[in-house]
């Protein structure tokens, strides 16, 4: 049998709650100590606001909010690379930084996601 750790969740309907606290907890987590998680945040209070305010479809309403919450999805994904590349070392490594990189390029091309949909829908809407 292999090793397992003494972290893995549980099984059933507590599994369920357990796993629903531990991803506020992260979400908390990213708030406090993750300025670009905040920043981006912030961005999409606003941007959920206006998606809901502007004169689109529904379903456009969604695209365009949904866009952004990829970009929060990456940026967490983002956070958890770099907390593991620095728990497992701070040493300057070439491995270490192309963990981050990575993660970084994600975030971007998530963020230029969001751009080109938020273009799209306002320039099919407007123009």
């Amino acid at each position: 049998m292999e090793p397992t750790s003494e972290f893995k969740s549980k099984s059933g309907l507590k599994r369920i709650f357990s796993a629903f606290f531990y991803s506020i907890d992260g979400l908390k987590t990213a708030v406090r100590s993750e300025h670009a998680f905040r920043q981006e945040l912030a961005v999409f209070v606003v941007g959920a606001i206006a998606a809901v305010l502007l004169p689109v479809s529904a379903f456009q309403k969604l695209v365009l909010i949904g866009s952004m919450v990829i970009v929060l999805i990456v940026e967490l994904i983002n956070s958890a690379i770099e907390a593991v590349v620095d728990r497992v070392s701070l040493e300057r490594h070439p491995l270490s930084k192309n963990a981050k990189d990575f993660g970084s390029a994600a975030v971007l091309l998530a963020c230029l996601l969001a751009g080109a949909t938020w273009a799209v829908v306002l320039f099919n809407r407007f123009f």
